[in-house]
């Protein structure tokens, strides 16, 4: 849930730095992507006080990060190639994680270890990682900090799908209801209100049309997707409010007095 809250993190630390203009706007659109992520992840909380920290300084340094790109990107005064920039900052940051994994890593991890991965693996993995910053640098060049770190909401709504369509991993009906959420405000964010209601004005215009041809039809399917929401939703919060409920017991002990009773 802390990690949603990236993209305001971002947002705000821009119009601290200067980076980009106070709009109270944006910021209320950004937020309600946010709170469908929150959402989203709610049955996932187990709250710890390290994890918590870790967490809130990960998502402080992430915005600065992203802004400071953004800045030799984008600002007149650097105005860099997306892959000058990376030219000049890549080297600061291998050098700060081999020191990392000279105190961490290098005293427990052997040789063999390194080999049972795979060489070509490892290869692969630096040129995923190689490829991802490239693009990061280009994406934010183009657009901004907070687009990016908005694309990662999108990113993690297409992993939820492909798990269901590949592993057939089930979602909650208050999973689905979070990320519905989010990604209407990602719409919004995108094409503004005036295209939204004219595309929303178009479409009530052909429901009207649709109810007065077939106005039977129309009732059925606005009571059968009522029914459907809120079967939905219950289904997804009931989980939380009953972890514990078996009915198995009650059913056995109700066989349980029937079968006495054909007994007796």
């Amino acid at each position: 849930m802390i990690k949603a809250t990236t993209p305001v993190a971002v947002l705000l630390s821009s119009w601290a730095m200067g980076i980009a203009p106070v709009n109270l706007k944006q910021l209320v659109n950004v937020s309600a992507i946010v709170i469908g992520v929150i959402i989203a992840s709610f049955g996932e909380i187990k709250f710890v006080w390290i994890g918590f920290l870790y967490q809130v300084g990960g998502v402080v340094f992430e915005a600065v990060r992203l802004n400071l790109v953004q800045a030799l990107l984008s600002s007149a005064e650097y105005k860099m190639d997306p892959l000058v920039s990376l030219y000049y900052f890549a080297p600061i940051c291998a050098a700060m994680n081999g020191v990392v994994a000279l105190i961490w890593e290098v005293p427990r991890v052997t040789l063999d270890e390194v080999y049972n991965v795979g060489l070509v693996i490892f290869f692969l993995n630096g040129l995923c990682a190689f490829l991802l910053n490239v693009s990061v640098v280009f994406l934010i060049g183009k657009t901004s900090a907070v687009v990016m770190t908005l694309c990662g909401v999108l990113k993690d709504i297409l992993l939820v799908l492909a798990s269901m369509a590949i592993w057939a991993d089930p979602v909650s009906g208050l999973q689905a209801f979070g990320y519905t959420i989010a990604l209407s405000g990602m719409i919004y964010y995108k094409l503004g209100g005036a295209a939204l209601k004219g595309y929303a004005n178009e479409a009530g215009r052909q429901w009207a049309e649709f109810g007065s041809s077939s106005p039977a039809l129309r009732k059925v399917l606005v009571i059968g997707a009522a029914i459907l929401f809120i079967f939905v939703l219950f289904g997804g919060l009931a989980p939380t409010y009953a972890p514990d409920y078996n009915p198995s017991q009650y059913l056995s002990n109700a066989a349980g007095k029937l079968g006495e009773l054909g007994v007796s």
